[in-house]
């Protein structure tokens, strides 16, 4: 009898349990449309979604100690930094090498401390600023802004050297330092830069080898945007670079620069006839790792764009995915299709069509409005032109578009499957086209 009584009693628990759990279950199955035996077991651990093995927190250093720790240390221009690659290496060393990639991009700009002087020159920097930000969101690239002078005897153009140095240490998961000036814009939003072809190069500039080695020209180079990679190589060459603005310049071209520049305008040593001094004096030292690029403009002199015709040669309009609407993060993929098409088409090196990459209103200072006086008629409504040329490229993908790139304020929605069979003169700006300046 104890024995019955035993197992009866089991057979009823076990019963008892079995209600239970389909109980459970069909609740479950009401709170949970879609409910599967891995929701009912267990909870996905998110830390393994990433490959590497650990998660990334951003607001937490590693406990032990790394470069930040060591006061000998400097941010500023003018104390060596030693073993950079070494510290660095072991900084990135204490994190999911997956949340960094290989090329990582940092846009560095900025401009002064005060306000400008001309009515229009701060709204005219906030406009620059937002066009890089739009590029940098699109490319997935962080962007600092900084209108602090770092470095007090280090002024004008000189006032990038401290700041890209401190950069670097602000930011050792960053391969690249793209420093972009104030009064440079992206006009090709959707133009990736190469950076493959960089990778046994330390610092890329856009100008010409002829002019530098063989004509001496001012305008060889443009130290106004260029790439510098995050390693002890640029730590080095901006500690030499720097070394000109840091002292005084009482001749044209300041007292260690023993050397004519064709071309020249500005009456002080600046930071392009320096550089060009190294690439011309010390090319065994510095040369073979600095990249001189022709091939697109890193640097578009403005004055050569806006009286040219650039347009695109509608392939949107015979390649339907391309007018297709879609998401602003995946927009890369377009511009891959895109690339495809010209080079397929023999168009990719034809100067008539490409939109400038980067478009530099050298010499307009906006802030100040003491633009060469070369420009004076020539300047009007330009800069805020070529704004509102590489803000339709962004506003595309939000459905909207300047009509009248001379009018920034005034925006409409764009028309389904554009260009498509719209009409070429209804919205004359998509043509993306600069109409040719009569002076």
């Amino acid at each position: 009898m104890p024995k019955t009584s035993t197992s009866s009693r089991h057979r009823s628990f076990c019963i008892t349990a079995a209600v239970t759990a389909l109980l459970f279950c069909a609740l479950w199955a009401f709170s949970d449309p879609l409910p599967s035996f891995s929701t009912l077991l267990s909870r996905p651990n998110i830390k393994e979604c990433l490959q590497g093995g650990r998660a990334l927190n951003m607001n937490q250093e590693p406990l032990h100690k790394t470069f930040y720790d060591d006061p000998k240390i400097q941010y500023t221009i003018g104390k060596p930094l030693i073993d950079w690659d070494e510290k660095r290496s072991e900084w990135l060393k204490h994190y999911t090498t997956t949340m960094f990639s290989r090329n990582r991009v940092l846009v560095v700009t900025g401009s002064q401390p005060s306000p400008c002087k001309n009515p229009s020159g701060d709204h005219l920097l906030l406009r620059c600023f937002k066009n890089k930000v739009d590029y940098s969101r699109i490319h997935a690239y962080d962007i600092f802004y900084n209108n602090a002078l770092l470095d007090p005897g280090m002024r004008s153009f000189w006032a990038k050297i401290p700041i890209i140095r401190a950069a670097m240490m602000a930011h050792p998961e960053a391969e690249w330092i793209f420093w972009v000036d104030s009064d440079a814009i992206f006009t090709d939003m959707e133009f990736k830069i190469p950076l493959e072809r960089y990778k046994d190069h330390n610092l890329v500039v856009h100008g010409w080898p002829n002019l530098i080695y063989e004509e001496k020209s001012w305008v060889a180079v443009n130290a106004g945007v260029f790439l510098i990679r995050n390693c002890q190589w640029s730590m080095d060459f901006l500690d030499v670079w720097g070394k000109y603005g840091l002292k005084a310049r009482t001749t044209r071209n300041g007292p260690d620069l023993e050397i004519n520049l064709q071309g020249q305008i500005v009456p002080e040593s600046d930071d392009q006839s320096a550089l060009i001094y190294l690439l011309l004096k010390e090319r065994r030292k510095w040369g073979d790792m600095i990249y001189v690029e022709n091939e697109y403009s890193l640097h578009g002199y403005w004055l050569d764009i806006v009286k040219k015709l650039i347009a695109s040669k509608r392939i949107e309009k015979r390649v339907p995915r391309l007018r297709r609407r879609h998401a602003e993060a995946v927009r890369e993929s377009y511009e891959a299709e895109l690339e495809r098409h010209l080079a397929e088409g023999g168009e990719r090196h034809d100067s008539g069509w490409r939109r400038p990459f980067i478009t530099h209103f050298t010499g307009c200072q906006p802030c100040s409005g003491e633009h060469n006086l070369a420009y004076e008629g020539i300047l009007a409504g330009w800069n805020e032109r070529a704004l509102n040329f590489a803000d339709n490229q962004v506003l595309r993908s939000y459905g909207f578009v300047h009509p009248d790139i001379a009018n920034g304020s005034y925006v409409r929605p764009l028309p389904f499957d554009y260009p498509g069979d719209e009409p070429t003169d209804s919205v004359d700006n998509m043509e993306f086209v600069f109409s040719v300046i009569s002076s």
